[in-house]
Order: C-alpha cells, then sequence, then structure tokens
C-alpha cells in the first residue's frame, strides 16, 4: 500500500511494494507533487494513538503519508487494515500495490492484523492513517493505597513451637515510577483504542496503575521468601532484582495481555507503618537489652570468682558484686545468685583466708565451689 518516493533516485524492490527514498532527497519543494500529504505531529509523552485523514476521509491515490522516528503507521480502510509500517520515511499511498509490512519488529504483527483485524459497521469507504506512538512512555507514578505486608528477614525471630528462625512480618508503603511501550499495536488497537479519534495515557493509566501495584506486591512476596531474604529496607536498591522477578514469574500479564510492556521499574521510598515500626524498634531493644545482659552475666562470674580468689578482701569484693546486682534493677542470674545462697561459697568463708580458696574452681551455672571434681556438686554442670 506504501511507495516510498524520491523522484530523482529510486531504489526498486521487487515483490514489496516499495520504493525507498535517498535519506534527505525529499525536500519541501517535493510537498506540492502529492494530492494530499498526511503525517502526525510529535506524539509527545501523553498521547498513544491519533487519526489522521484528510477532508473527505478519502485518501488519493499517489497521496503521500510521512511516518516520522518513534512512529508506528496503520492504513485503515472500510475498517480493515491496508497496510502499516514502523519505519520512518515518506510513502506514497498506491492502493494496487501488495501490502509493504516494511515494519521491522513488528513485520509478523503486522501481517496478522492484515488477515485478522477487521471493525464491524464500519462506513462504506472510509480511510485513515492510525498513528501509534512507539516510544517509551515515561514518568508513570504508582503508589501503594495501604500497606501491603512483607516478610523482613533483615530481623528473623525465632519461632516458640520449633525454635527454628522466622521473618519479621511488617507492613509497607511503597512509592516509585515505570515506564512502558506499546509492544503489540494489534492487540492494542482491538482492545484497547479501537478506532478512537485520539487515545491518551491518562485514560488508561488508572486501570494501569492498579495492576503495577499487583503485580508489584507480587513481586514483594516472592522477594520476602528464604529464597531472597531481601531486607525491607533496601527494596529501593533492588531495582534489577524486582524487574527480574516481574518478568521471569510474569506477574504483569494483565498489562501484557493489551498489547503494552513494562520497561523500567524504579521504587523511590519505603515506608513502615507505625506498628512495624514499633515492631523494629522493640526488636532492636530487645536484641540490645540481650547482650547486654549477656554481657552482665559474665560480669557477674567474673566478679564472684575474683572475689573468691581475694583472701584479704573477700568480704569487700562480694559487697561490690552486691552492688552490680542492686544497679542492675535486680537482674541477678543464676551465675551471681549460686554465689550468694551456696552457703559453701559467702563472704565470711572467702574471707577466712586463702589457703581454703586458692586451690579451688567454681562452677560458672551457680558459682558453687568445686574442687578436683569433673561435675558441679550444687547444679550437675559439667565443667
Amino acid at each position: 500500500m506504501y511507495n516510498i518516493v524520491n523522484k530523482k533516485n529510486l531504489d526498486r524492490r521487487l515483490n514489496m511494494g516499495l520504493i525507498k527514498a535517498v535519506v534527505g532527497s525529499v525536500g519541501s519543494t517535493l510537498h506540492d507533487q502529492w494530492k494530499e500529504y498526511i503525517k502526525c505531529e510529535d506524539l509527545g509523552n501523553d498521547i498513544l494513538m491519533k487519526k489522521v485523514t484528510t477532508k473527505n476521509g478519502i485518501i488519493s491515490k499517489d497521496s503521500a503519508i510521512q511516518v516520522a522516528p518513534g512512529q508506528i503507521a496503520v492504513i485503515f480502510q472500510s475498517g480493515k487494515i491496508l497496510d502499516a509500517t514502523a519505519e520512518d520515511g515518506i510513502y506514497t499511498f498506491d492502493q494496487s500495490s501488495s501490502p509493504t509490512f516494511f515494519a521491522g519488529q513488528f513485520g509478523d504483527v503486522f501481517k496478522e492484523m492484515w488477515t485478522r483485524f477487521t471493525y464491524g459497521g464500519a462506513t462504506g469507504k472510509e480511510q485513515a492513517v492510525f498513528y501509534i506512538n512507539a516510544k517509551e512512555i515515561i514518568d508513570n507514578k504508582f503508589g501503594t493505597p495501604a500497606p501491603i505486608p512483607y516478610q523482613d528477614w533483615s530481623h528473623p525471630i525465632p519461632n516458640q513451637m520449633t525454635g527454628e528462625m522466622m521473618p519479621l512480618r511488617v507492613e509497607v508503603k511503597c512509592f516509585g515510577k515505570y515506564t512502558f511501550t506499546i509492544s503489540d499495536p494489534a492487540v492494542f488497537m482491538s482492545k484497547i483504542a479501537g478506532t478512537a479519534e485520539e487515545y491518551r495515557k491518562d485514560t488508561l493509566l488508572e486501570q494501569m496503575r492498579s495492576e503495577v501495584i499487583g503485580a508489584f506486591q507480587n513481586v514483594l512476596n516472592e522477594l520476602g521468601t528464604s529464597a531472597h531474604k531481601t531486607p525491607v529496607l533496601e527494596l529501593p536498591s533492588a531495582t534489577e532484582e524486582i524487574k527480574k522477578t516481574m518478568d521471569e514469574k510474569v506477574f504483569d500479564q494483565p498489562i501484557r495481555d493489551r498489547g503494552i510492556s513494562l520497561e523500567g521499574f524504579v521504587v523511590e521510598s519505603v515506608t513502615l507503618d507505625d506498628e512495624s515500626e514499633k515492631k523494629i524498634d522493640d526488636y532492636e531493644l530487645s536484641s540490645n537489652s540481650f547482650m547486654q545482659q549477656g554481657k552482665l552475666v559474665g560480669s557477674y562470674g567474673r566478679a564472684v570468682v575474683d572475689a573468691a580468689n581475694n583472701a584479704n578482701g573477700a568480704a569487700t569484693g562480694m559487697m561490690g558484686v552486691g552492688m552490680m546486682n542492686m544497679a542492675s534493677g535486680g537482674m541477678m542470674t543464676g551465675t551471681a545468685q549460686g554465689a550468694f545462697q551456696n552457703p559453701g561459697v559467702t563472704a565470711q568463708g572467702l574471707a577466712g583466708g586463702a589457703a581454703a580458696t586458692a586451690g579451688a574452681k567454681f562452677c560458672p551455672n551457680c558459682g558453687t565451689a568445686v574442687d578436683g571434681a569433673k561435675f558441679c556438686p550444687n547444679c550437675g554442670k559439667q565443667l
């Protein structure tokens, strides 16, 4: 249906219906040589498809059709596709020639459109060029309207029943941007745009945003598994992993079914809800307290042993241990308690002299003095 025209230098291609113009040879002087000159201004980032035709709706033979970079041109007549191309250039309309389908990556798509794509109820003979935006449509924002559950392995907690570690469940809100392209013009026109005079992305964006959020939630469920264990606060830096997971699992299938493909996906920010922030704060506090308590237990144990080995100041040493217990808020551990409660290890007994204690060992569990035994006589712990 198209012939690319160069009045001075023709490059003929047999069985293609094409006469391709040398780049730069079509100038303003040739503009008047065609009966009609059909073109579409740049579609920008907001218009996905636009219909262009003549005043009477008929494209005369030898009329020129211009296709700019980043555009797909689909020729309609009486509700059927006559031809289509995604390669920029100047074409002449010749209904007697065979369809060119000179479309690069969309060749197979256009051939299928030509044989199957029809619209019922079309006028007897209406001709138009539908220009489809082939560029990457950028700056499309998304955000989760409600918090999404996430399994955060960066804050593991023990399972009380099995003792195994499990992720901390948190709720997150995510915000970011995505880009998309029209990957299948035939499907896009048949399911979305139809033969509208102009189809803008705003018409589609709200529905698409919901589906993007749904796909993203499936990705979060995947990244929160034990196979990935992506920390919740590192999600903004996991852009490649998010897109890879979405493609491998085809979580964006509803979007693909409209002839659209997601190209870029960026998470710009992740925020925790109040309850999740409190969970993590409590987690960090508990972890720190556990570590501090562990150090305190060790301090108690060392204090008891040092006091027992100090023949000249055992009573004073034990008073120091008591003061440590008071300072810790009464969190006396088994090590210190055993030392105080065991009648064989008291301040008075220790003050009796170094001879009774110099060679003695003390149980690290209860503090009982043990001399040469392999097990503590008080608590039975192996020494």
